[in-house]
This record gives C-alpha cells, sequence and structure tokens, in this order.
C-alpha cells in the first residue's frame, strides 16, 4: 500500500487527514546473526518492503491504532495503562514504543495511527522492528524529541525487549532506522559505530535473492531465549563481558577451557566467535572488490548457524544445498532461524534457474512453496509525506 493510500484511508478511520506520513524498512542480515546481542559485528541493509504509518498527534493521553494488514477495528488504548506484558496481539509493538518514549521522559500525549506493511511477517526479514521504528521515527518528528536515529533505535530495542517480551538484539531496529540506498550497515553493537558498505550487486553481474521458506518463527519463542543465555553463560564462565571480547586466535584456548562438561555452550561460542570474523572479512573483500569472494564466507556461516548454534530446519537447508548444488556462489539462512529465510549470492544469469530449482525441490519434498524474491539494498526509515 502506498503512501497516498495509508493517507487517504487514515482520513477514512479518523475523519481528518494525518499530520505526516512516514516509512521504514524490513531488513535483509548480509552476515553476523547472533553476533548483535553479543557486543558482536552485523551487517544488515535494508529491504524496499516497509511498513508505513500515517500519523497524527494527539492531547489527551489516547493511542488509537489501525492495520491494514490485520482486520477493521480501531484500538484504542489509554497511555497511562501501558503496561509490558498486557499485550499480546500486534499492537503491542506500535504501543510499546510509545511506552518505552514515556519511560524515557518523553512528552507523547497521544497519537492516531493508521499501518500498513509489505515487509513478510515471520520471515526473518524484521517485520516487527520496521513497525516499531516507523511510529518512532514518526512520534520523533511530531512531538519535537530531537531523537538521534541509534536512540531512537534503543528505544525500539527496549519496547521489544520488555514490552513485547522478546529478547532481540539491537540489529533489527539500527538497520531499519539507519541503513542507506545502496549500501549494506557495517555495524559494531558495543559501541553502535556505523560504516556504509557499498554494496552494488547489479553493477557487477550479481543478485542476492530471498528464498521466504514460509515456516513461520517467533523471536518470543523460548528457543532463541535459550541460545542467548548459552552466550552469556559463556561469558561468565570465560570471564568476560560479552563473546566479543574473545579474539578468533584464541577460540581453541577458550574452548578448552570449557571443557566437554559444556559442550552446548562450547557451540555457543564457536558460532559467535567464527561469525565475528565472518563479518570482518566480509567487509575487507567488498572493500577489496572481490564481491564474488563472499559467496564462500556466507555459506560457511550456514554450516555454523546450522551445526554450532542448531537453529536450522530442513527447508532452509534445502535451500542452501539445491542453490549451491545449481551453481549459487554462497548461500546461508538470515535472521533469528527456526525458520523463516535463507539468501542465495548469484551471478545474474543463474537467477531464474536457480529460483526454479528451488522451487522444484521444495515441490518434491512436498514443503509449501517458498516465496523467492530480490533483495536490492534501499533506504532506511524517513518521513514520505
Amino acid at each position: 500500500m502506498g503512501a497516498q493510500q495509508v493517507r487517504e484511508r487514515f482520513a477514512e478511520l479518523y475523519g481528518a487527514r494525518p499530520e505526516g506520513v512516514w516509512a521504514a524498512p524490513g531488513r535483509v542480515n548480509l552476515i553476523g546473526e547472533h553476533t548483535d546481542y553479543n557486543d558482536g559485528f552485523v551487517m544488515p541493509f535494508a529491504l524496499p518492503h516497509q511498513a508505513t504509518a500515517a500519523v497524527s498527534r494527539r492531547t489527551d493521553g489516547v493511542l488509537r491504532l489501525h492495520s491494514a494488514d490485520i482486520g477493521d477495528t480501531v484500538v484504542e488504548l489509554r497511555l497511562d495503562s501501558l503496561a509490558p506484558g498486557a499485550d499480546r496481539n500486534w499492537t503491542a509493538y506500535p504501543a510499546g514504543v510509545v511506552w518505552a518514549l514515556r519511560e524515557a521522559g518523553h512528552p507523547v500525549t497521544g497519537a492516531d495511527v493508521h499501518l500498513a506493511s509489505t515487509v513478510p511477517t515471520g520471515a526473518g526479514l524484521s517485520s516487527s522492528a520496521a513497525l516499531e521504528v516507523v511510529i518512532a521515527l514518526a512520534l520523533d518528528d511530531l512531538f519535537d524529541l530531537g531523537l538521534q536515529r541509534w536512540q531512537l533505535a534503543r528505544l525500539c530495542q527496549r519496547a521489544e525487549n520488555v514490552y513485547v517480551g522478546a529478547p532481540t538484539g539491537i540489529m533489527d531496529q539500527t538497520a531499519s532506522a539507519c541503513c542507506a540506498q545502496g549500501n549494506a550497515l557495517f555495524l559494531d553493537t558495543r559501541d553502535l559505530s556505523q560504516r556504509q558498505i557499498p554494496f552494488d550487486l547489479a553493477a557487477e553481474g550479481l543478485r542476492l535473492l530471498v528464498v521466504d521458506t514460509q515456516v513461520k518463527h517467533a523471536h518470543s519463542g523460548g528457543e532463541y531465549g535459550k541460545r542467548r543465555a548459552g552466550c552469556e553463560k559463556g561469558a561468565a564462565l570465560l570471564g568476560v563481558d560479552a563473546l566479543r571480547d574473545i579474539p578468533y586466535d584464541g577460540l581453541d584456548a577458550a574452548l578448552t577451557r570449557l571443557g566437554d562438561e559444556e559442550e552446548e555452550v562450547a557451540r555457543l561460542v564457536r558460532h559467535v566467535v567464527t561469525e565475528d570474523r565472518r563479518v570482518e572479512r566480509v567487509v575487507s573483500l567488498l572493500h577489496a572488490g572481490e564481491t564474488r569472494a563472499i559467496g564462500p564466507v556466507l555459506t560457511e556461516g550456514h554450516a555454523s548457524l546450522r551445526d554450532d548454534f542448531r537453529i536450522s530446519c530442513p527447508e532452509l537447508d534445502l535451500v542452501v544445498d539445491t542453490a549451491l548444488s545449481h551453481g549459487a556462489l554462497g548461500a546461508r539462512m538470515t535472521g533469528g532461524g527456526f525458520g523463516g529465510s535463507a539468501i542465495v549470492l548469484a551471478e545474474t544469469t543463474d537467477v531464474t534457474t536457480l529460483a526454479k530449482a528451488i522451487e522444484e525441490a521444495f515441490t518434491a519434498a512436498s514443503f509449501t512453496t517458498p516465496r523467492v524474491f530480490e533483495a536490492v539494498p534501499s533506504a532506511g526509515a524517513r518521513r514520505v509525506v
């Protein structure tokens, strides 16, 4: 749904035109999975798929929410009743942002909101972060809060962690808020320093496909939280603040210290330390103009997520195996795992063959037909009307 349609639907719902329309994208993570909550490195880029919000201010302590994607009911909430854990519906994401802003002392007095999103839900493409960031940006503008993009991302992460109850890291919200068109974002999640890395695949005769397996995942599920707790345990056993502090050349010694009795924790440690290294390798290769050489690094990342972190699934493995056997330069799952999407780096001339092979493999395995589309590095959150 375009910005004009969102604007017109807002007027139908609330009887007046909105004060503005904002958009925030979903994201694909090129490399750096489950490193963000370990103070490590990530490298996402924004998708053209986005959440769009038409918003106007209120002064009476009321928040009214409507989604074009979920029913026809306008949900009305009182700001003084917002509390973590009280809402288990889609409205928890925008309401959580309002709660986080007010908890931080920002004078948000209410709003009317109409939302529409083209970011696939449950696909590991940060549909929830897009929803949070678009609300945060709109309220920052309307109430003249003067927040920087990294601050908006932090507040949105707090909304998801505390209000929604999903123990996510900072990557998704930062990607949605801060990515730039034609670039991937090299983000240090410890100090939130950022570098935009040019990532123009089309100019090099390459494409990056996203394959949405249609297997839904949820960050608030227990398995994600178990992995995070295991990483925190590993850091504590090794006497460091976060697994980011284990150097790559010190990994073997760290694993030896953990010993056989901590085999599960050791696997998690090995993934995080090697994944941080893979992010640095991809950055170096892109700077050197060796884009095709990142393919094997992506594939290594999938093997680590599958074997050490153990968060893949048969559908994701089938995408990767089929793509590689039909000429892809590299492939891996992307996102939190347990379903969602995979990415495939390929020559432009191979895209049609690869997409067909993946779809046929899913049919042969009696899996739901996947959704396949090209990922194009796009703009981050912005005001559009």
